[in-house]
């Protein structure tokens, strides 16, 4: 096919490979177990990345179908391909096939688990795109599932799980991150673009976010105090056992990331209420230096933590 019969350009965008970042928590697994360099579940872990980054830009375009309509009465949205006529619904449709395709059977190759998950993850987003958004408190828990989606894949795939406190602060972060968005486009959007917003008062969004942006540190901070991270026979470990006993018994590491957290979220609660800005999560991850620099350094800590202390 020729550049004109097949807008390359045009299709690239709605596949949105930005936000292919939300597909890392196939990762979480491993990394808080220790095995992030263990080359064989890094391998599997990627191909999971990969059959969720097709699932994901297979269920945007899908959502780019169906939404069209919206789309070109949103002052931005109106330039997506599809809604200003650069991408063809046809096109859009079948390559959306394509990837789902590709991306079930090669879930299935890999895990049965994870092509029951790919299953589930594609009929939430299709649910999501053909109604479930058009209506408020299930729309916000659409898009938290589809997270949690993500790090089930992750255990699937390598059969290691992660602490349930941990859990617990993905389903209520996504929930924050979730609601957050919502919030971004009520206050900046209005009701006109998203049938959902009808459903909500500004001071409703308002105590979701603060709910689940609370019961995020909390359940973190649980998650710090009661377990205890992969030991492995390192000097430094060793010195500490030795001369501090409790240093490591009472995980005093692992609480040394409780301010990172909550910087990172008081962070974001800013980006939301003060700028609206979290109708795209994924861009204020990179874009926002303050939340990038918080979340780089949590990460490098846990990195330490797990692997070098």
């Amino acid at each position: 096919m020729t550049n004109k019969s097949l807008p390359l350009k045009p299709l690239l965008i709605c596949l949105r490979p930005g936000q292919w970042i939300k597909n890392s928590l196939v990762f979480a697994a491993i990394i808080f177990n220790g095995e992030l360099f263990n080359p064989d579940l890094f391998t599997i872990s990627l191909y999971g990345f990969i059959v969720f980054s097709l699932l994901s830009s297979a269920s945007y375009l899908i959502n780019d179908i169906i939404d069209a309509k919206y789309d070109r009465l949103h002052p931005l949205k109106k330039y997506r391909p599809i809604a200003s006529g650069d991408l063809s619904p046809e096109i859009a449709l079948q390559a959306a096939i394509l990837l789902s395709l590709g991306a079930l059977v090669l879930s299935l190759l890999l895990n049965y688990g994870l092509f029951l998950l790919g299953l589930i993850f594609l009929g939430l987003h299709l649910a999501y795109s053909s109604g479930l958004k058009k209506f408020a408190v299930f729309d916000i828990l659409a898009i938290a599932s589809s997270f949690i989606i993500r790090t089930f894949a992750g255990e699937a795939l390598t059969s290691f799980h992660l602490p349930v406190w941990l859990m617990m602060t993905v389903i209520f972060l996504s929930l924050f991150i979730a609601a957050g968005k919502r919030r971004s486009e009520l206050v900046s959007e209005g009701t006109k673009t998203r049938p959902a917003l009808l459903g909500y008062r500004q001071q409703l969004l308002d105590f979701y976010t603060s709910t689940f942006a609370t019961a995020s540190v909390i359940c973190y901070a649980l998650f710090t105090f009661f377990t205890e991270p992969p030991q492995f026979k390192r000097f430094l470990t060793e010195f500490l056992l030795i001369n501090f006993p409790q240093a490591l018994g009472r995980k005093w590491f692992m609480v040394a990331t409780i301010p990172f957290v909550i910087f990172g979220i008081m962070r974001y609660a800013q980006l939301i209420y003060e700028k609206q800005a979290g109708e795209k999560p994924e861009k204020l991850l990179v874009s926002d230096l303050p939340l990038s620099v918080a979340l780089i350094s949590w990460g490098l800590i846990i990195i330490f933590i797990i692997y070098v202390a």
